[in-house]
């Protein structure tokens, strides 16, 4: 399936609080799994989604230096919680505090990813989107996007350091 360009509706897509939006990927992202919550909440079917990179799902007012965080932490095998804005295929948008796993084999090597997602409280949303609105107005301080999103994740890991708190101290401080 091609990607193809869809603008944000400013909707949101509904979800409870006691659902969770679940997906595996491939070592590269690519979707092998997805559960009934996630294809509901983002309006795609599960063929439509398997075989597709997860970022089939990013609404573009998600700062891109979060995704690095997130790409730089799952690959050393670590897990990552983050605030993460998704857009379904039609341009609703919903926010998730997602849980992301590597997945191992029994030799330790990584097979995959697994993302665990759950609706986020309000006020934490409030919180988060004053961070995010700074980062993405640094990532679109340049032209180049790479540079811009490199700019944005040093400002962020510069908040980190002032607050003298690590990335996941920072999420569950909210």
């Amino acid at each position: 399936m091609a990607k193809y360009h869809v603008t944000p509706t400013g909707i949101e897509s509904p979800f409870g609080e006691e659902e969770i939006i679940v997906s595996k990927t491939d070592p590269k992202g690519h979707i092998t799994y997805v559960n009934d919550v996630f294809c509901r909440v983002g309006k795609y079917s599960v063929h439509e989604l398997m075989g597709q990179p997860h970022s089939i799902i990013r609404h573009p007012d998600m700062p891109r230096s979060v995704f690095k965080l997130l790409w730089d932490t799952i690959q050393s095998k670590n897990e990552l919680f983050a605030y993460v804005l998704n857009m379904a295929k039609n341009g609703d948008h919903y926010w998730v505090l997602a849980h992301v796993t590597p997945s191992f084999d029994a030799a330790g090597n990584t097979i995959g990813f697994h993302s665990n997602r759950r609706k986020p409280d309000p006020a934490q949303i409030t919180k988060i989107k004053v961070i995010y609105d700074q980062l993405l107005a640094e990532e679109r301080r340049t032209e180049d996007r790479k540079i811009g999103m490199e700019n944005a994740y040093q400002t962020l890991m510069g908040m980190l350091k002032d607050m003298k708190v690590s990335y996941e101290e920072f999420i569950f401080s909210f």
